[in-house]
């Protein structure tokens, strides 16, 4: 059919949950197919994706609608398409051996003076990337290691933390805490497009985006290495070729056990635990994980990477290695403390006989956290109390939620102190002639079993509260299970999954719980990768309240079209 001459469909009323449906039964066989190692059929059921009209009109919906980065313009100032114009892009949307060059762009580092580049591609490159993403996901999620969790669909940084309580839990051991040098910009092309293995088109297509080259400033520079970070399939590329590393530190050092003197003696496998750039690897022997530092920098080598020597260091968990002791991973600061009836007692090397694992937020992150609570505060001088909550309800939840599934109670009440602190000068600040007690009344009220509640208040009811650290329970996480994927069809696993993700706000745990995990408009299983939204309803402006009977969670998309449908009711009713 000629989609240029006669659309199928019109932007408004394409049918998302049939083009979903298509597009994942193709990714769930690309999965199948590389789980058993049929190539051919791999690449039968790419090709058949990246033709696909479901595939390219999902890929131009989640650029220009879904992703935050939808309103930032590439080299050629388009940005924020109107239905028509998205149209259109999905019918021109074809691969190719050529690309336009990246936007670059420079963001600040957290709590660094130096700055990270990012490419910006136009807005079709996105949507070529991403349609390519989603033929070479799949492939790629059968077959990358158990160990990798940064940048995949359905992992997350928690689940790192939880492989490295479980490889610490029982024993002290050695860790090599490392960094990679500018990971995504000194990536060997080359390796890399040989790592890939996939057919020609895509090849073509992906080696033009590694050396589209950037303009900054006007002036154009050249990419003979690295991927571009800001496309959507930069993150896809790095762990393509950090792939391997795992498999290659076990094959180097298997499991070996035997007797020695009439006494068991075993020599376990390293354990490597890689989130995107960052690794661990732990094992109780020291000179284990000094050959592992070796063998890692002469792979890395090999794709054009190296370690990053002032990031990367050797500790002990329980007790004092060069100087150091615990390693920080990901925020977290990763640490054995001795306890117990053996607190003091010693072995023969001096090592602690009684000990337990705590992993808690880092000190850096607790101390960036106060610093921006600060910055926040010190901004509304002049707003109202109701601003500022609002302001920092997100910022304190938000922090809370990362760090509730270590050992972070105290912390918690510490930073609860601190911030009341902060805004008692503010409140201060405010009323510099109105005495200690005035304020408290004005500002502070007691609301159930709680005193002291920062709170808004208007006619005598309290309208916005704000939210304390310690009012998010500690939940323990659970680990991801091997190697699962989304694409592997496991609906029941996943949404649970996805409700008791720490990130997931109560609201939206409650009522995915509430509706098994599915979307009440398109009736689709809500994926990790989805974006969710909560809907009234019966609108707000109709007298509709704001409880669970009214609450409904939706995919973005079908958001859209239900507010589409109660502005259209409203029109009719108002003007029939």
């Amino acid at each position: 059919m000629n989609t240029e001459s006669k659309p199928m469909y019109e932007w408004n009323s394409i049918p998302w949950r049939k083009l979903e449906k298509m597009v994942f039964k193709l990714q769930k066989r690309i999965y199948q197919a590389s789980e058993r190692g049929n190539v051919k059929v791999v690449r039968r059921l790419q090709k058949l994706l990246i033709n696909s009209w479901s595939a390219r009109v999902i890929a131009v919906r989640k650029v220009t609608q879904d992703n935050q980065g939808k309103k930032t313009a590439g080299i050629d100032g388009r940005k924020s398409l109107n239905p028509k114009q998205r149209m259109a892009l999905v019918n021109t949307l074809k691969l190719g051996n050529k690309s336009k060059p990246t936007r670059r762009i420079w963001i600040p580092k957290p709590n660094k003076a130096e700055k990270r580049p990012l490419g910006i591609p136009t807005i079709t490159e996105r949507a070529k990337q991403t349609l390519v993403k989603m033929a070479l996901e799949p492939e790629w999620e059968a077959k990358f290691e158990e160990n990798s969790y940064g940048f995949r669909p359905g992992r997350s940084c928690h689940d790192a933390i939880t492989a490295i309580h479980k490889s610490l839990c029982q024993k002290s051991k050695y860790i090599l805490d490392a960094d990679i040098t500018k990971c995504f910009d000194k990536i060997d092309h080359n390796k890399l497009l040989g790592k890939l293995n996939t057919y020609p088109k895509i090849r073509r297509q992906i080696k033009a985006w590694l050396r589209s080259g950037v303009i900054d400033n006007g002036e154009l520079f050249p990419t003979q290495e690295g991927t571009p970070q800001g496309g959507t399939i930069s993150p896809l590329l790095a762990n393509v070729a950090l792939h391997g590393m795992e498999n290659f530190i076990k094959k180097e050092f298997p499991r070996i056990q035997g007797r020695r003197e009439g006494e068991r003696w075993e020599r376990p496998t390293p354990n490597l635990i890689r989130y995107a750039d960052d690794f661990v690897i732990l094992h109780k022997d020291i000179k284990v994980i000094k050959e592992c530092k070796n063998l890692i920098e002469i792979w890395l080598k090999d794709i054009g990477l190296e370690l990053k020597s002032e990031k990367t260091r050797i500790s002990n968990s329980l007790y004092e290695y060069n100087g150091n002791v615990g390693f920080d991973f990901l925020g977290f600061h990763i640490q054995h403390y001795t306890v117990g009836k053996y607190k003091s007692g010693f072995d023969s090397k001096k090592r602690p006989l009684g000990f337990k694992l705590k992993i808690t937020p880092s000190k850096s992150s607790i101390k960036t956290h106060l610093k921006n609570i600060g910055e926040v505060i010190d901004k509304h001088k002049a707003s109202t109390s109701e601003k500022l909550i609002n302001t920092l309800n997100p910022i304190i939840k938000g922090w809370a939620n990362y760090y509730k599934g270590v050992i972070s109670s105290e912390i918690f009440k510490l930073l609860d102190h601190q911030t009341y602190q902060k805004i008692r000068r503010w409140a201060n600040r405010r009323h510099p002639k109105k005495g200690k007690k005035w304020i408290k009344s004005k500002y502070w009220k007691s609301i159930e079993n709680q005193n002291w509640v920062f709170a808004e208040t208007k006619e005598g009811q309290v309208t916005y509260t704000l939210k304390k650290h310690s009012d998010v329970k500690i939940i323990r996480h659970i680990k991801v299970k091997g190697k699962k994927s989304p694409y592997d069809g496991d609906f029941a696993y996943w949404s649970k999954r996805l409700r008791n993700y720490p990130l997931t706000s109560k609201r939206i745990s409650t009522l995915l719980k509430k509706q098994k995990g599915k979307c009440n408009l398109c009736n689709l299983t809500f994926t990790s990768q989805d974006i969710m939204e909560i809907d009234h309803i019966k609108p707000k402006s109709q007298g509709g309240k704001e409880n669970y009977t009214n609450l409904q969670l939706l995919h973005k998309y079908c958001h859209d079209i239900k507010s589409q449908q109660d502005f259209k009711n409203w029109w009719e009713q108002k003007y029939s």
